[in-house]
């Protein structure tokens, strides 16, 4: 077989160190940089799911040795659970992004956290430190001990005496989901030790920054949010070194949460534009928040110290009121879109975590969640204000004596 035939059956060559390049610069060419030799300019979709081979010899021998490492077999691919070379091209953007050594992408989110906790069972570490607030079904998981994990959560404070000896993980988010609160990435690994420090990015994305350069050794995305950026494609994806990245391929393979290739190709796409697309709904979104934090009918705003694209905010009145009052922005779930979604935490994407443990994360029941997308600012300001109603009465002002404080 020549050369030529070889490229359409093997993995690309996109794995390859390059020279380091600028963020915005890598969004638009990691995962592509083989096309051009191939005499194309987008990228291929492969949807096979198994491929022809005549040597079964050798096939047994890639199977034996994916087995023994979970490390890509080489030569052409193999079969569709093992992976994909469309899906691997995200792989690879998405690892340069975060600059990390690999990446496995996943059939969503929650897929890639529960690989991740597959993973480390597989060692006989079960036992889980993590800080509130997660995103809601992830904290559901780590509580529910669905997968056989026990949890034990902590403040970030907390975390180095939490930890055991059957300690596989320590999982934060920042900013966090739905509060927006922060935390120190390069204390929390520190406080780890030897044990991997899980950073969900979900929110923040490699262009505002990237946990592994703090220490993170995995970082998690759900990537239907901004990854992808339109709202058309479920995936999820963990970041990482390749020795981890092998365990997650095993266990891939082994439960079959593979992402489809034409999600592999949407969300290479979505990543060609994601620094363009953070920061014009960012530059919003603090517009938003400056304007949300000086109107008597909001009782708090969180906006994170690293800026972004998402508001959480406390309003004085019904929160389920401005839910059905918005006629521009989209009530509904989910987040990272070009269009502005609205939602509220306690009773939607939270709603699966215990009253008191949520609200003990902050998550209020008068809180509500905006997505910012690429709307002009003006419009979506109208379609709040309107949302939000009526100024609250003032609260008349009533003198006291200096006994009578306390």
């Amino acid at each position: 077989m020549d050369s030529a035939a070889a490229s359409t059956h093997a993995y690309p060559e996109v794995r390859r160190s390059a020279a380091p390049r600028a963020l915005a610069t890598e969004a638009v060419h990691a995962g592509r940089d083989d096309l051009a030799r191939q005499g194309l300019h987008a990228p291929p979709i492969d949807l096979s799911t198994t491929y022809p081979s005549s040597d079964s010899r050798a096939e047994a021998a890639r199977i034996d040795a994916f087995a023994a490492t979970g490390a890509e077999p080489e030569g052409p691919p193999v079969y569709g659970r093992l992976g994909n070379p469309t899906v691997a091209r995200f792989e690879t953007a998405l690892a340069r992004l975060e600059g990390t050594g690999s990446a496995v992408a996943f059939a969503s989110g929650m897929a890639a956290l529960s690989a991740v906790l597959l993973a480390r069972a597989s060692l006989g570490l079960r036992h889980v430190v993590a800080v509130r607030p997660l995103y809601g079904c992830s904290d559901h998981l780590l509580t529910a001990g669905l997968l056989g994990s026990e949890v034990t959560w902590t403040d970030p404070a907390g975390i180095t005496d939490a930890l055991r000896p059957d300690t596989g993980l320590v999982m934060v988010e920042s900013p966090a989901n739905p509060t927006l609160a922060e935390v120190d990435l390069r204390a929390v690994a520190h406080a780890c030790g030897s044990v991997p420090l899980l950073a969900d990015n979900t929110f923040a994305t490699p262009v505002l920054q990237r946990p592994a350069e703090q220490g993170a050794r995995l970082v998690l995305h759900s990537a239907t949010k901004y990854l992808g950026g339109h709202g058309d494609v479920l995936g999820g994806v963990v970041a990482c070194d390749e020795e981890f990245a092998g365990l997650l391929r095993q266990v891939r393979f082994a439960t079959g949460g593979v992402l489809h290739p034409l999600a592999g190709y949407l969300l290479l796409r979505g990543l060609s534009t994601l620094p363009v697309r953070v920061r014009a709904a960012s530059a919003t979104a603090a517009e938003l928040a400056r304007r949300l934090t000086a109107d008597p009918r909001v009782a708090r705003v969180h906006y994170p110290r690293l800026g972004g694209a998402m508001i959480a905010f406390e309003v004085h009145g019904d929160p389920h009121e401005v839910i059905a009052g918005v006629r521009l922005i989209t009530p509904a779930v989910s987040l990272g879109s070009v269009d502005t979604l609205i939602q509220h935490p306690a009773s939607i994407s939270h709603r699966i975590v215990g009253a008191d443990d949520r609200r003990g994360a902050g998550v209020s029941d008068r809180l509500l969640r905006l997505s910012v997308g690429l709307e002009d600012p003006e419009d979506l300001w109208t379609d709040l204000d309107a949302a939000l109603g009526d100024a609250p009465p003032r609260t008349p002002l009533v003198r006291t004596s200096p006994a009578a404080v306390s």
